[in-house]
């Protein structure tokens, strides 16, 4: 069956995106991970993927033309398939006369009643395939206004707010807080009160309708708008008053205020009645330093001669990191390529920058840099392997991998090469700061052409690390160590650190990735050469 394409929300403030160009034209097979478009938002332009198979039927938006989120921008199904009651019943791009104008369902479809419209599941990152629903801040029979934060949403970059961008009556919840949605599924129906949805909404579980059948999670009967019984039950607590002055805050709030030790009697809420939202936390500035301490794993109880086991629910991070990592190691043929670097002049030269730079500069940005100008020399290291060819990258997009509870996040410094190393340091600070926050935007962990992994403050020497896709190459980077050399009539003492290049073989040769090691060992070795 035909499945349509919407234009996905790729940031937290974008309403609408510009179609730059089509990689893909009617009548082209698409695949389920190919990029068929590039949108241009608020914030960057970034890689839409359909995430759907077949052949393309229909592009909406030409390119140049702009697209309003959870617009139809393209229609995959069957070659030669008839899709043009998909157009006649969308809810996104119609206005609501055209909704209530739609034609009576044919052939087993069943349309959305008048007035009625569809929230999606939207695309919150790049590599995001789906969203699992921290907590939803509407209940059935709740007025859902357009800019409403509909529902708190984990993706496998950082929990995020989801705006609906409708107006109307919750109709319908598809996706029960603490389950997973697929992209482009649909979380939520809004409308009219009193609207009935229950013949669409079965309609698109059995698949008798063109788009993809939600998750079975999705057993909330329709009721009339107002029946309550559908609403999470951890959201109540939340919204609702109580009468022994329970502080009000969404689960979010609650979640992220417990991480960062905030005591919630402390923060004003800016939310209906009060309520303390993700906003407020992230906005609040402590009256007072008392440390709070940080919540730590607590103690296994050991029972002598007893076995046990503790099962960890994987979050959606998680889950993508154990994905496309995977799909990285056994899928690109990974070599190594180890280097040992004089640190001397580069400690000398790091402090003579601290004592003129507005923002301490870490041996981190030093890297940084000194990698992006040997991409510039060696742009085959900075490429991705496509399938089908190899694209080189003309920018050079520096990601640096952070460890954080659930797993590894990778902020991105954008055109590092053209950035000087206190640019580097005060942007690097900032997207770090803002990572163990989870506080990351989509054009702030996404773009990379090259990754660095740097453990050499947990005192390691030496490791080999895992290409992040779709780059071609990862730099490894050790600890500064002191070693004994032999200097002049005598011995003496220098400081050294091992690099490893991890390569992906079908886009970089051995002897390219060793003269790339080559020029960022002479940046490093002489860090003047970086500042000319």
């Amino acid at each position: 069956m035909a499945e349509v394409i919407r234009m996905p929300l790729l940031s937290d403030t974008m309403t609408e995106g510009k179609i730059v160009a089509w990689n893909k034209k009617v009548g082209d097979f698409v695949k389920s991970d190919d990029v068929i478009a590039d949108v241009e938002t608020d914030k960057a332009t970034m890689e839409v993927v359909g995430y759907v198979e077949g052949t393309l039927l229909y592009t909406g938006i030409e390119a140049g033309q702009a697209a309003k989120v959870n617009a139809i921008i393209a229609i995959v199904g069957k070659a030669g398939e008839a899709f043009e009651h998909l157009l006649d019943a969308s809810p996104a791009a119609a206005a609501p006369a055209a909704v209530a104008a739609a034609p009576a369902p044919t052939g087993g479809k069943v349309s959305l009643p008048a007035g009625a419209k569809e929230i999606r599941m939207p695309l919150l990152s790049d590599t995001m395939t789906e969203g699992k629903i921290v907590a939803w801040n509407k209940k059935l029979g709740d007025f859902v206004k357009s800019d409403d934060v509909i529902a708190e949403v984990e993706t496998d970059k950082a929990t995020m707010e989801v705006v609906g961008y409708e107006e109307g009556t919750l109709l319908y919840v598809g996706v029960e807080a603490g389950s997973a949605a697929k992209v482009n599924e649909i979380m939520a129906i809004v409308g009219p009160a009193g609207t009935d949805v229950s013949a669409y909404v079965a309609a698109e579980k059995s698949g008798a309708n063109a788009g993809a059948a939600p998750a079975p999670t999705a057993e909330v009967p329709v009721a009339p708008a107002t029946a309550p019984s559908a609403a999470p039950a951890a959201v109540a607590p939340a919204v609702v008053a109580s009468a022994d002055g329970r502080v009000k805050a969404s689960p979010l709030a609650r979640k992220l205020a417990q991480e960062r030790g905030i005591d919630l009697n402390q923060v004003q809420g800016t939310g209906d009645f009060g309520r303390i939202t993700k906003r407020d936390i992230d906005n609040h500035v402590p009256q007072a330093v008392a440390p709070t301490p940080a919540k730590a794993a607590a103690p296994v109880a050991v029972v002598s001669g007893a076995e046990g086991f503790t099962d960890i629910p994987l979050t959606q991070m998680r889950k993508v990191i154990a994905r496309r990592l995977g799909e990285s190691k056994f899928s690109a043929p990974h070599f190594y390529l180890t280097m040992e670097i004089n640190m001397d002049q580069a400690m000398a030269a790091r402090a003579a920058m601290n004592e003129v730079s507005s923002v301490k500069i870490s041996f981190n940005d030093m890297i940084i840099k000194a990698s992006a100008m040997a991409l510039r020399r060696h742009p085959d290291v900075n490429s991705s392997w496509m399938g089908e060819f190899i694209r080189q990258n003309h920018h050079v997009h520096i990601g640096s991998a952070v460890a954080m509870p659930d797993g590894l996040i990778v902020p991105v410094i954008r055109f590092a090469d053209q950035k000087s190393l206190s640019q580097i340091a005060g942007e690097a600070k900032e997207l770090y700061g803002k990572a163990k926050d989870k506080k990351l935007q989509p054009a702030e962990f996404s773009g990379n052409t090259f990754t660095i992994s740097n453990l050499g403050m947990m005192d390691i020497e030496e490791f080999t690390a895992i290409i992040n896709p779709p780059d071609s190459a990862i730099l490894a980077v050790g600890r500064i160590k002191e070693v004994v050399v032999r200097k002049g009539e005598g011995f003496g003492v220098t400081n050294v650190m091992k690099l490893t290049l991890s390569c992906d073989h079908r886009s970089v040769d051995g002897a390219v990735g060793a003269s790339f090691l080559q020029t960022l060992k002479q940046f490093l070795e002489n860090p003047v050469t970086m500042l000319v």
